[in-house]
């Protein structure tokens, strides 16, 4: 008799929204998943986990994981639910959509990211749905769309050299990424160079973990990485540390970016950037006179007013030294340009038909909820239907998030795993299942292959994934077309396009792309020149600079100011957003949040390690622990993130006081762009310490 086998392993893809995506393997047993590990036959990942996703059973099988729709029943914010049926949720969800929809369907607005990176669990039937309904688009720039125009405008798209070939390289720029906790697999690439005798060089305001570990450490305060790169030219120039040949051959613009960087001379960027003028020269010497260099750019600095033009300018640097000569050398922000996904045949634009519907800016949504009707903006936003987000969370200048999501003629409706602080202000919560329960196509920003995501395990609970639940409220609506009905593999099968690549995937749960080792070497970048363009003619048609500059940030501090304090809100270690926030493990590892002050700003402020501070600005306030350390540099304070607002001490939040301007390009949110004052609350120690007592 053949025995049954005990435990099975099921090939996935990590859901998260991090460089790496890596290649999982589940443990089944009797049906339910007792392990998630690392693919170790996957190359780029090389069967390693982060600590958050080497737990995700522990997510998966969380004693507060939503499984079952519930429907409110207490005020908005109160987190006052009961149980419902699947169908009697659906029902009064379409029936209310309908009603709004009768009159505009433009007053419907969906809100989602990168909750989960998938393809097929994150905008296939969920963009169908809403493109037959006419609801507003969704502009969806919460974490990286000012470096992505940025890199679009200057090589073309977002592509960059492949990440395994950093291991050969003998300079390496670490700029605006904490490797360790955000990208870990680069880093052990990175390690491996050092081991063989590379020098890595680390730019952020913020002594990192990454930081601390490499040779040198530029803390540039924030906002001002244009001026670093823009200074870096000049000494390339003016010591004729160029490759002359490439820059003819395969550049535009360089007369007009040559005559702009000879104006920032190393000590005017000192000035600017807050540090020594001879950190900035020896980082030029390295970078124009040592081959192969390679630059790992991160999306935190892009953050800022002038955020687009930072990373324009960065992503110049290559070309001048022909650094894309090697396939050590280069520059990689996001790998996804490569990727030849087909979203239109994943989310059917083509069921607007002739409308063309408003689109809201997900960074501003604190002020659109608030906004009346109006000629300018539209119809008021009747209904909000929140996927893979947590916007009371993480949304920038979270106290009018939360004004619009206590509207009571706000209809709301949240697919979730979690009760968030977005779920309390739901209408309805509809349990979503997490990776380990759906087919899903994942892509990277990273690495350059693609992976399947398989189900491990049957949903959990009543929980469904979002694309039949997008499934149920479309037969609900009356939407009868065909793409409605399609199943989650064949949507896999769609993303992808090629029978063969899918069979692959099925086999071996990824496929490298066909990419040359160096795909630059001899120019050949998706611009409309084919070129690496230091001159982008685009934006010069919509009335912008062609070329990068420094864009000082919108909020400056000055002498004698209210706000004298600089705040970037970097994420926690064991956080991922605001993801991971709830696993009891991770927060424990955490304690509580934190506001990391340097020595000199805590003396003057007669703050003390441990102590609670108030952190304010107009927009708002924020109590947390204040962590007196150098990894904040003085002028600076870093509030990490993101917690969830009810984990708070007061309820609150870092977004509290970030703002909802908007980039130079890309139209994203500036987070590290944001003025504080800290002060001890002796009050509210004393208060907390009598909670904690009767506790």
């Amino acid at each position: 008799m053949n025995e049954v086998p005990t435990s099975t392993l099921v090939r996935g893809a990590c859901p998260h929204d991090c460089p790496d995506t890596c290649a999982l393997l589940t443990t089944v047993e009797q049906g339910r998943a007792t392990r998630v590990q690392g693919n170790p036959a996957h190359a780029p990942t090389d069967g390693v986990l982060c600590t958050k996703v080497s737990r995700y059973t522990e997510r998966t099988y969380h004693p507060d994981r939503l499984l079952q729709p519930l429907r409110r029943v207490g005020p908005k914010g109160s987190g006052q639910f009961e149980p419902v049926g699947w169908d009697e949720a659906l029902d009064a969800i379409a029936d209310r959509l309908k009603v709004i929809a009768a009159r505009d369907p433009q007053a419907v607005q969906p809100y989602s990211y990168a909750g989960t990176m998938g393809h097929v669990q994150s905008e296939s039937i969920a963009g169908r749905f809403f493109h037959k309904l006419g609801a507003s688009l969704l502009d969806r720039t919460i974490c990286a769309s000012a470096g992505a125009e940025a890199l679009t405008q200057t090589l073309g798209d977002k592509v960059g050299m492949k990440v395994e070939f950093f291991v050969e390289s003998k300079l390496i720029v670490i700029w605006g990424s904490n490797s360790i906790g955000s990208n870990l697999h680069f880093w052990r690439i990175a390690q491996e160079a050092k081991r063989k005798g590379a020098k890595l060089v680390c730019i952020d305001p913020r002594r990192t973990e990454t930081a601390e570990k490499c040779h040198e450490h530029i803390a540039i305060r924030p906002g001002t990485d244009a001026a670093l790169a823009l200074a870096l030219m000049h000494e390339l120039i003016v010591h004729n540390w160029l490759d002359t040949d490439y820059i003819d051959r395969y550049t535009l613009g360089w007369e007009g970016l040559r005559a702009r960087a000879l104006q920032w001379t190393p000590e005017r960027a000192a000035d600017v950037c807050g540090v020594p003028a001879a950190q900035i020269r020896q980082l030029a010497l390295d970078w124009g006179t040592t081959q192969p260099a390679a630059i790992r750019l991160n999306y935190g600095m892009q953050r800022v007013r002038g955020g687009g033009n930072a990373v324009r300018a960065v992503a110049c640097l290559p070309a001048l030294t022909g650094a894309w000569r090697h396939r050590a050398g280069g520059l990689l922000l996001s790998s996804s340009g490569h990727f030849p996904v087909r979203r239109a045949a994943l989310q059917r634009p083509d069921l607007l038909g002739e409308r063309r519907p408003r689109t809201v800016n997900m960074a501003t949504i604190g002020d659109d909820l608030l906004r009346p009707a109006s000629p300018e903006f539209g119809p008021k936003i009747e209904a909000l239907i929140v996927y893979n987000s947590n916007p009371v969370a993480i949304a920038p200048e979270s106290g009018k998030v939360v004004q619009g999501f206590a509207r009571e003629d706000l209809f709301t409706v949240v697919l979730e795993h979690f009760q968030t602080d977005t779920a309390d202000y739901a209408d309805f919560i509809l349990p979503a299942t997490t990776q380990l329960e759906h087919w899903d196509i994942h892509t990277s920003y990273g690495h350059t292959d693609v992976l399947l995501n398989r189900p491990a395990i049957a949903p959990v609970g009543q929980a469904r994934t979002n694309t039949g639940i997008f499934r149920a409220l479309a037969q609900r609506m009356g939407f009868d077309e065909p793409c409605f009905t399609e199943s989650d593999e064949s949507l896999c099968r769609s993303a992808i396009g090629d029978e063969k690549d899918f069979e692959q995937l099925l086999a071996n749960g990824f496929a490298s792309l066909p990419l040359p080792d160096a795909p630059f070497a001899q120019g050949g970048f998706p611009s409309p020149s084919g070129r690496c363009e230091f001159f982008s003619q685009r934006l010069a048609d919509q009335g912008l600079d062609g070329l990068p500059d420094h864009l000082p940030n919108y909020e400056l501090a000055t002498p004698g100011g209210r706000y004298p304090l600089a705040m970037i809100s970097p994420p926690a270690r064991n956080f991922l957003n605001s993801s991971f926030v709830n696993v009891k493990s991770l927060r424990d590892i955490e304690a509580e949040p934190v506001l990391e002050m340097h020595p000199q700003d805590a003396l003057q402020r007669g703050i003390a390690d441990g102590s609670v501070v108030k952190v304010f600005n107009d927009r708002g306030s924020y109590h947390c622990k204040a962590r007196v350390n150098k990894r904040a540099r003085p002028g600076v304070v870093n509030g990490l993130g993101i917690w969830w607002r009810k984990l708070g001490l007061n309820g609150t939040n870092v977004n509290e006081l970030t703002s909802q301007n908007l980039t130079d390009l890309g139209r994203a949110p500036v987070f590290y762009d944001c003025l504080v004052e800290v002060a001890p609350d002796p009050e509210f120690t004393a208060l907390l310490a009598k909670d904690m007592t009767h506790a």
